[in-house]
């Protein structure tokens, strides 16, 4: 093969607990569809677009020569049968110096590295994808690495709500194992204002499709987001969407005025109120108190600062949480004692 047919896209983001199990990460659609969320800068200077089947396929069949040639190299080396070793790597960087500059050659190595087992597909909402395109597109990956046991996205729950249940099932069976959806909060008033473009109605809708089509589903939400003027609305509103839902995984994700975003106007302007550490953590307190599901609730995020009173992280940032209903004592033990000591504050840019 040449240079050129080696190449493959690769997009910025993934989820913490992607980055953390190693995901190989394929691109299938470019950016973000929505893309006017008040809170987010991650595509608002770029333009989504659609990658056909023949372009994915293409990446996929650049990832896997690479692959093949990478443990060729690491055989001949001296390595096991089969398996990706530094001096192939190396020995490949020798051969053809010039994948020294490939945007995702390191992130492959990774993932064969730690065991090749997962994958994510790129970027903000490839299940707006045309079904039959979506499905073929996974049939392929799985079938070129038969040895991918997850494979995760991101997805709107608008998108998820459009979707009929017959094309959701399709999918799921096509390999598609997990979808992260960014709830944010559950009350409609700051949704409308954050511009979300989806009611909690919708959200609801969309996260029960998920669930009862077979994905697991990971809901993210965002304490603080209101800041003090809808602080318990927002914490109340958030509990009763996720309660109705019921998702596998809830994960928090504080919420920090990014510079460049219509909210962090508004934080300059006095518009919004933002919160401190610890009314940030009563907030949480609210929502985890009003919680009545059977998932697990996770902190898997550096923007989860609180701290012990003794010092060191209040909550883990373990990928697999707390289990609810089980530890939602000890939790709501852990928050009582974070809202004792009186927390560093949060900063007002990007954290």
């Amino acid at each position: 093969m040449t240079l050129d047919q080696y190449r493959f896209e690769t997009g910025m983001y993934r989820p913490p607990s992607e980055g953390g199990s190693a995901s190989l990460l394929v691109r299938f659609t470019r950016n973000c569809p929505w893309n006017h969320c008040a809170f987010c800068s991650m595509y608002k200077t770029e333009k989504f677009s659609l990658r056909t089947v023949e372009e994915i396929k293409a990446d996929i069949d650049a990832m896997a020569a690479l692959t093949e040639k990478m443990k060729t190299l690491s055989e001949a080396a001296g390595g096991p049968s089969g398996a990706v070793t530094r001096d192939g790597v190396l020995a490949l960087l020798n051969k053809e110096p010039a994948l020294e500059q490939h945007p995702g050659l390191a992130m492959l190595v990774h993932w064969l590295m730690a065991g090749a087992k997962t994958a994510f597909i790129q970027d903000a909402n490839s299940l707006i994808m045309k079904t039959p395109d979506l499905v073929a597109a996974l049939t392929y990956l799985k079938t070129t690495f038969p040895h991918i046991r997850r494979i995760t996205t991101y997805a709107r729950a608008r998108t998820a709500a459009q979707k009929p249940a017959q094309d959701l099932e399709a999918i799921r069976r096509a390999g598609l194992d997990r979808l992260h959806l960014g709830l944010e909060t559950g009350d409609d008033e700051l949704l409308k204002f954050i511009k979300k473009g989806v009611t909690s109605d919708g959200q609801i809708k969309g996260g029960q499709k998920a669930v009862a089509a077979g994905f697991q589903v990971s809901e993210y939400w965002m304490p603080g987001l209101g800041g003090k003027e809808k602080t318990l609305d927002h914490a109340r509103n958030t509990a009763r969407v996720l309660n109705a839902i019921n998702p596998h995984y809830i994960r928090s994700r504080p919420f920090r005025a990014i510079p460049g975003t219509p909210l962090h106007q508004m934080v300059k302007d006095g518009k919004v109120t933002l919160l401190s550490a610890n009314e940030q953590l009563a907030e949480l307190q609210v929502m985890i108190r009003d919680l009545e599901v059977t998932g697990k609730v996770c902190f898997d995020h550096a923007m989860n600062h609180w701290q012990r009173p003794g010092g060191g992280l209040l909550l883990s940032h373990d990928y697999e949480g707390y289990q609810f209903p089980e530890e939602k004592p000890r939790l709501l033990a852990l928050i009582e004692q974070g809202l004792a000591y009186d927390q560093p504050a949060p900063s007002l840019g990007h954290f």
